[in-house]
């Protein structure tokens, strides 16, 4: 398996690349804001991206997918429960002073708790853990013996993601956490939306928020 996370984006939103070695696919997660370096490293590597996933609808996490979509032709995908809150993006951006967003587009699918996805060998798991926004999901990984966790603003290390910008509450994002991420081997990675790595034993018994 081929794993690759950087920040991209001028919020230095974690991406993703995940890829099977042999066949070449990838799926990208969170690359809608950072095209050039997305399509440079899937370049570098002869990868071919299938899908394009987003843990949400924050414009740090998705707002040039038609870009990247247009540069891949790759399927984007969104928790519906997020399609407004991709909508109103360039409003968002505009609060947090940005500068315009590039212009929305029509999504190819959406994403449901349960669904699964493969690219090769890799396969992908859908969480819906509402709490930073409605259609906040996180994203299981396997390949083989090996497990990931991609938290998206969900939980971070020590922390977890803001609840006031999508109508939604700290009990919200906890009980996510509590139901969809705790029962989650303490070895077990995390890769959050912004940041550093942590693991899911870490935040356990240290994340003041899951005390």
């Amino acid at each position: 398996m081929i794993f690759e996370t950087f920040p991209v984006g001028r919020l230095a939103c974690n991406c993703t690349i995940v890829a099977d070695e042999t066949t070449r696919e990838a799926i990208v997660i969170d690359g809608g804001d950072g095209v050039a370096d997305v399509m440079e490293r899937l370049k570098r590597q002869g990868l071919r991206a299938k899908y394009l996933i987003h843990t949400h609808a924050h414009f740090d996490h998705i707002a040039d997918v038609g870009g990247l979509r247009e540069r891949t032709s790759a399927q984007a995908l969104l928790h519906p429960a997020d399609l407004p809150i991709y909508h109103q993006q360039p409003a968002l951006a505009r609060m947090f002073g940005l500068p315009e967003m590039p212009p929305v587009v029509q999504l190819d699918g959406d994403l449901a708790d349960g669904d699964r996805m493969t690219v090769g060998s890799v396969d992908f798991e859908v969480l819906h853990t509402p709490g930073h926004t409605p259609g906040s999901v996180c994203f299981a990984v396997r390949h083989n013996r090996d497990l990931r966790l991609v938290t998206g603003d969900t939980l971070f290390a020590g922390a977890i993601g803001r609840w006031d910008l999508g109508g939604t509450s700290m009990k919200d994002i906890v009980d996510s956490i509590g139901r969809k991420l705790m029962d989650y081997p303490d070895a077990t990675p995390v890769i959050p939306g912004h940041g550093a790595f942590t693991t899911i034993g870490t935040e356990r018994v240290s994340n003041p928020y899951l005390q």
